[in-house]
């Protein structure tokens, strides 16, 4: 990949860290995500979801 990316007129230097943050953000949000829907669950009441309109 080095090699290929040596063809381009603007150059960025890729190492671990680019994609260990990437990941850690990537699963930070995901992290966040789930907490979220996981605590707004554990708060609903079950009776307005088992309810019938």
């Amino acid at each position: 990949m080095h090699h290929w990316l040596q063809d381009f007129a603007y150059r960025t230097p890729l190492t671990f860290w680019t994609f260990f943050l990437a990941a850690f953000f990537a699963m930070f949000i995901a992290m966040l995500t789930v907490s979220f829907q996981a605590a707004k669950a554990a708060t609903a009441n079950p009776v307005k979801a088992l309810r019938a309109d």
